[in-house]
């Protein structure tokens, strides 16, 4: 039988062993998801956020039991790691109750003799395949949207982190959702593209790296289904001179180096107007120098090992070749005694002296780095944010707030920040572009990828 495992970055162990779900138990799972979404489809919007409120209570009831397998399976620190379920559940009870908004009938007014509205009828079997990054966030993203929408939900998580899909299970069986509405698969690479191409799928909601985006993409070509991609970014932050420099500081460094930096919206380069550079650069190494990397499941540790050695190496290369190539490394890597060859654990850099020539600018890096240039106007500060393949956030801080409007409406973004980063609103749309992406999660327009509509054009009888 072929097992997966996931290995921990925190020492190198084996954490989990799962087997792989063979080819008569996927089938079964698409069947049963089938079946349960044709039932499942017609209870009330009531009854469905009743199920899903009693899903968060019992999530918010595991959430240290979670937050300690989180820390051993991608490892965040323990010190963070149980607030993900808290703001997984915020998230979730949010899209709860906008769900009356979201699947609202339609009526586009009166005709003579006629009756029309449009239904958002739900689209079947929504396919999830979350990431570890964040791995409660995320999947709260598609997958509770989905059942109030009407859906059946199968979820593939990550092979880091598969604990997160079976507390999914452990906690909608406790809130009472209806058997087969959501279940959870542990598949091969090829048993997960596969089943993309299996007629009892619906929808694919997709979170990860660009490489497998593609991959997705590929997989759903020769059907007629919908593709949500949340991928990669390479996302940008602007000081002007008229900022708040150690308001700017504090958020921009945080939003680089938070999660070992391994966040899709996290902050990857700085645009530092010359009149703030010396004083941000300033204060930014002293408050990278006084993060505390180490064992995540110690207390004052507040920066983790990336996912694995292989992320880790990729980090380094990206700062070695940097360097190299003209770059200066402002964090003495020393001092952090974590932080060695071959390990998991990388320390925060600033790189200053960069250029879009180099990778560490251009490459998305998924790590606690950040590479800083000097721009002397806005001009100059938008045609570097925007010379990227991707476009997820972008964050600019200033007290001018008309101006970092008028900014927001000439950046290719998904989402435009103002004195904040790395932040995400569920009221709003979560949506990328270029290459990070496509389609859109979260809000009340987070529903229309989950539905689809249905016109009623009806003749009155005279």
């Amino acid at each position: 039988m072929t097992m997966q495992q996931t290995i921990s970055p925190v020492d190198g162990s084996v954490y989990v062993k799962r087997a792989y779900a063979t080819p008569a138990e996927i089938s079964a799972t698409l069947d049963h998801a089938v079946k349960a979404q044709a039932q499942w489809k017609h209870t009330s919007i009531a009854e469905r956020a009743a199920i899903c409120h009693r899903f968060c209570d019992a999530l918010l009831a595991h959430a240290n039991e979670i937050g300690l397998e989180i820390c051993w399976q991608m490892g965040r620190p323990i010190s963070q790691a149980p607030n993900e379920a808290r703001s997984g559940v915020e998230r979730a009870r949010f899209m709860i109750e906008e769900a009356e908004a979201g699947l609202a009938v339609y009526d586009p007014g009166p005709k003579e003799g006629f009756k029309r509205y449009i239904k958002r009828d739900p689209l079947g079997v929504v396919y999830v395949i979350a990431p570890w990054n964040y791995p409660i966030l995320t999947t709260v993203n598609s997958v509770v949207p989905a059942i109030m929408a009407g859906n059946a939900v199968i979820l593939k998580h990550s092979p880091q982190t598969p604990l997160v899909a079976e507390r999914f299970a452990q906690c909608f069986a406790e809130a009472g959702l209806p058997e087969g509405v959501f279940q959870v698969l542990h598949l091969s690479h090829e048993d997960a593209e596969a089943t993309i191409r299996d007629s009892r799928v619906n929808h694919v909601a997709f979170t990860g790296s660009v490489a497998t985006g593609h991959k997705v993409q590929r997989a759903a070509a020769d059907r007629f289904i919908s593709v949500g991609l949340e991928l990669g970014g390479k996302d940008p932050g602007y000081v002007r001179a008229d900022a708040d420099v150690a308001f700017a500081v504090e958020n921009l460094i945080d939003g680089a180096f938070f999660n070992s930096g391994q966040c899709c919206c996290g902050i990857e380069r700085l645009y530092l107007h010359e009149k703030v550079y010396d004083e941000f650069i300033e204060r930014a190494v002293a408050m990278a120098n006084g993060y505390r990397l180490g064992d995540p499941t110690r207390q004052d540790t507040n920066l983790g090992p990336v996912v694995n050695t292989r992320a880790a190496e990729f980090i380094r290369g990206q700062v070695a070749e940097a360097v190299s190539q003209g770059a200066k490394a402002l964090v003495d890597t020393s001092r952090f005694e974590a932080d060695k060859p071959g390990s998991t654990y990388v320390a925060p850099q600033i790189l200053v002296d960069v250029n879009h020539s180099m990778r560490v600018m251009t490459e998305e890096t998924f790590g606690p780095i950040v590479g800083v240039m000097k721009v002397k106007s806005d001009e100059e500060a938008l045609a570097l944010m925007n010379d990227t393949p991707f476009g997820l956030t972008a964050a600019i801080f200033t007290r001018d707030a008309q101006a970092a409007e008028a900014l927001g409406d000439r950046i290719e973004t998904g989402t435009v920040f103002l004195n904040r980063c790395d932040a995400l609103d569920p009221a709003l749309p979560w949506v990328g572009v270029k290459d990070s992406g496509r389609g859109y999660t979260l809000s009340r327009w987070g529903y229309e990828t989950l539905t689809r509509p249905k016109a009623y054009h009806l003749r009155l009888p005279a």
